[in-house]
């Protein structure tokens, strides 16, 4: 995907207007790599759901970047995303990164603010330095930067009526992650990362060089049920950002928080799950959640 991306960005003139162009590039690219979140965008007016396309289209570039063990320098690959940020919050960029066209449009458009999105490039950067987390403290700061905060841009690009929105954000954003670190451990381990906080792991029996083997022991199912608990919390807490966003993005929300939600209810009934396969909910149970979400949103 980051080859296709770089032919795009190459120049490649466009077969229909600049704009027409790079929303259909971001439209695709969301539909083919957003399996779960697409769910929710298709619920989202024009404006707002080619702006979230795009946001969602960056954070996962930023993602292959780092996945990309192929290429050496990550911190000199991630370079090029932070001046074109920088230009893009400017209202100066004028490149031909598809992605960045309509992203740079929409931090005119819903005001989102450089920081937020140079700490999306720094928690990428993380998985350049650390493979390893000491407790759910040091977890949550590394889950704010890549998870919490791409909620507070989701919410400034639905708009919102108060400002403790983007704190129940934050902890959406933390479930959504925490939920992505308990379905991916198996693939993690295998690039050699470990996100579940070691103290943790060590409380209850779990030794690293089991875990990387696929064999916890029978500590695991006290772990999961910690995990789980604590996600379910903070989905609780997040859910509350509904009060405070439209009809139509709260629908948005609810369909994308669901789908992991169901993806955490499968963890949690079969905590051994994530080590023999990839937890998934199937279309049609994504399409329950779907219309659940869109009539609950009313």
């Amino acid at each position: 995907m980051i080859a296709r991306l770089r032919s795009a960005i190459s120049g490649v003139a466009p077969t229909q207007t600049e704009r027409e162009a790079a929303e259909r590039f971001n439209r695709e690219m969301a539909k083919r790599e957003a399996k779960n979140f697409y769910w929710g965008f298709i619920s989202l007016p024009h404006e707002q759901r080619m702006a979230i396309y795009a946001l969602y289209n960056y954070a996962r570039t930023l993602d292959d970047e780092a996945d990309d063990s192929t290429l050496p320098d990550l911190p000199g690959r991630l370079e090029p995303y932070r001046e074109r940020i920088a230009k893009a919050v400017l209202g100066e960029y004028a490149g031909d990164d598809p992605i960045m066209q309509i992203l740079a449009a929409a931090t005119q458009r819903y005001e989102i603010p450089e920081r937020e999105l140079a700490m999306l490039i720094d928690g990428v950067e993380m998985d350049n330095d650390r493979k390893r987390y000491a407790s759910w403290e040091d977890l949550r700061g590394y889950c704010y930067f890549v998870a919490s905060v791409v909620g507070r841009m989701c919410v400034r690009i639905f708009g919102f009526t108060d400002p403790v929105a983007l704190e129940r954000a934050d902890d959406l954003g933390l479930a959504l992650q925490l939920t992505n670190i308990l379905r991916d451990v198996t693939e993690d381990a295998g690039l050699g990362r470990i996100y579940l906080p070691q103290d943790e792991l060590a409380r209850c029996g779990i030794k690293e060089e089991d875990l990387l083997r696929g064999e916890p022991g029978a500590g695991w199912e006290s772990l999961i049920a910690l995990e789980t608990n604590r996600a379910r919390k903070l989905f609780a807490s997040g859910y509350e950002v509904l009060r405070y966003i439209p009809r139509r993005p709260a629908a948005c929300v609810r369909t994308m928080a669901g789908i992991y939600e169901g993806i955490l209810d499968k963890i949690a009934r079969d905590p051994w799950l994530p080590l023999h396969q990839r937890a998934a909910l199937a279309p049609t149970e994504k399409l329950r959640v779907m219309v659940k979400s869109w009539l609950s949103s009313g």
